[in-house]
């Protein structure tokens, strides 16, 4: 090795070492699965917004996505509204109410009442240390048959707790970017997200259009009740693009903190006399 070609690899790495690897953003919230009892124990105060996630680790998203979509997806949105409010975020909640889906293998479904009260003795548990807000980080549309009951239990307790709606947190976006005629399932919109949030997790060749106007569960029987879905997908997944999913995913972070800004400031329910 020559004197110049030792002077040139110096300079190079002095080069690189003037330039300080980018860090990630850090959470301004705690992760209450990385905390010790007595860390939660200063963490957890009456003005304390409890941040709950739901997303299911294993449920059927065509052939393109994994079973484990909506928990990656609950998992990122929990870390971007981390980085960006003043909150405790309790760890992700994998199982609930996702009766259209049992026909598939790997679904992993709860019964109605099952799904709202394990959300419901989450909370309990949550604020017997004080929090008396709570915020479900809601990745399911079924799910909000288990999230409204569940709210209604715990107002009477005086306990404010709300969740997220994504068709209307998504709809001003998807106006804006859906070229699918129809869906709501592993389709168009959601591949979109995936492509953005963990591109590693699609198989775009494995991306079909599967939709079938209609309402109902979806089946894999063409003349069962429901919507025939041989996919499981329902929607066009083929029109998906990483730049649509970075703007519609951008879109439901800020949904989710304003739904969070709006918790923060509103009043709390009164507790029914017992």
């Amino acid at each position: 090795m020559t004197t110049r070609t030792v002077l040139a690899l110096l300079c190079a790495a002095c080069s690189g070492a003037r330039q300080p690897p980018r860090e990630a953003p850090r959470a301004v919230s705690p992760f209450l699965e990385e905390m010790t009892w007595q860390e939660a124990q200063r963490a957890l105060g009456p003005e304390t917004i409890v941040v709950v996630p739901i997303g299911a680790a294993s449920k059927e998203h065509g052939p393109h996505l994994r079973l484990a979509n909506d928990y990656i997806m609950a998992d990122y949105l929990r870390r971007r509204v981390a980085e960006r409010t003043a909150v405790v975020v309790a760890p992700i909640i994998g199982t609930s109410y996702y009766p259209a889906f049992v026909e598939y293998p790997g679904s992993i479904n709860l019964r109605l009442e099952t799904a709202r009260d394990l959300v419901v003795d989450v909370v309990r548990s949550l604020a017997r240390y004080g929090p008396r807000r709570f915020y479900a980080l809601n990745t399911g549309i079924s799910t909000l048959r288990a999230l409204a009951p569940a709210a209604d239990l715990l107002a009477a307790e005086g306990i404010l707790f709300r969740y997220t709606d994504l068709r209307k947190a998504l709809a001003p976006i998807e106006r804006e970017v859906a070229e699918q005629p129809g869906g709501s399932h592993a389709d168009e919109i959601e591949t979109s997200i995936m492509l953005y949030i963990a591109p590693d997790t699609v198989d775009m060749a494995r991306a079909r259009k599967d939709f079938s106007p209609g309402t109902g569960p979806l089946t894999r029987d063409p003349s069962g009740p429901g919507i025939y879905s041989p996919t499981g997908t329902w929607g066009d997944p083929t029109l998906a693009t990483r730049a649509k999913g970075e703007r519609i995913t951008k879109a439901l972070v800020e949904a989710l903190l304003a739904d969070i800004d709006a918790l923060r400031r509103a009043p709390l329910p009164t507790a029914a006399p017992r």
